[in-house]
């Protein structure tokens, strides 16, 4: 991704209207333990928590993007009163459609931050106008495609991280 001008990155930033996140990689660490009946515990950053409350009083809303069908993210995103979860959603580019009409977000104001190979065309589709982060341990073709990488790993404040990168950029 070509680095965006101090003057780009602050007109990207104050447009965004809503911030999506990858779970698995960046909301957790990609640990899952799993039982006989199936999956059971993930582990979530508090950190990562008031990211999202720090976004959403800046006017931000936050949502869930996965793969995954997980009654664990549900209750994650429940606790963290996110107004979107988009589940079970195999080709999230495409899912950008479905996204845009139900929040009302163009492109232009929309963020993501992912860390794995299935992130990698959502963050260039949502690159080209609006803003793009990986973790610290994500996938280097994703690392090279985003506009900001973190310190922290997936799980470990990468998401934290993240909105407070976009906060700076608006208020500055």
């Amino acid at each position: 991704m070509p680095r965006l001008s101090i003057h780009e990155l602050k007109q990207r930033a104050r447009r965004i209207r809503l911030v999506l996140s990858d779970c698995d990689g960046v909301l957790t660490d990609g640990t899952v333990f799993v039982s006989p009946d199936g999956e059971r515990l993930k582990q979530f950053s508090l950190r990562d928590g008031m990211g999202v409350e720090r976004l959403r009083a800046q006017g931000v809303e936050t949502a869930i993007i996965t793969r995954e069908n997980s009654p664990i993210v549900a209750r994650r995103a429940d606790k963290l009163k996110m107004p979107h979860l988009f589940m079970g959603v195999m080709d999230k580019r495409a899912h950008l459609e479905v996204i845009m009409r139900e929040t009302g977000a163009v492109l232009a104001e929309l963020a993501y931050i992912g860390d794995d190979f299935n992130d990698l065309d959502v963050i260039e589709a949502i690159g080209a106008a609006g803003l793009t982060g990986a973790p610290s341990d994500a996938q280097p073709a994703v690392a090279a495609a985003a506009h900001f990488n973190t310190l922290a790993p997936g799980g470990k404040g990468a998401f934290r991280e993240f909105a407070e990168w976009l906060i700076e950029w608006r208020t500055t």
